[in-house]
């Protein structure tokens, strides 16, 4: 996937999560939590439509290095390393 890619499909994630959110305005090293005001069931349901759309296996231990547009692009990008 390209990291254009992989920003639009976060972003599609993203807008099914928390509709009413304005993303033209998310930039890509904002914190998304506190941006899109995600609780953790909304950040964890991120990282599963992430897996499920991807296939890319995301552990715990790395769940900070997508707490932004670009942590998920450069995860994504590199596999999930």
């Amino acid at each position: 996937m390209t990291p254009d890619a992989i920003r639009s499909l976060a972003v599609d994630i993203l807008s099914g999560i928390a509709p009413e959110a304005d993303f033209a305005a998310l930039g890509d090293d904002d914190a998304l939590r506190e941006v899109l005001d995600l609780d953790s069931m909304d950040f964890l349901n991120f990282i599963a439509a992430l897996h499920q759309a991807t296939g890319v296996d995301i552990p715990e231990a790395d769940y900070r290095k997508l707490f932004t547009l670009a942590g998920v692009r450069n995860y994504l990008s590199a596999g999930g390393e």
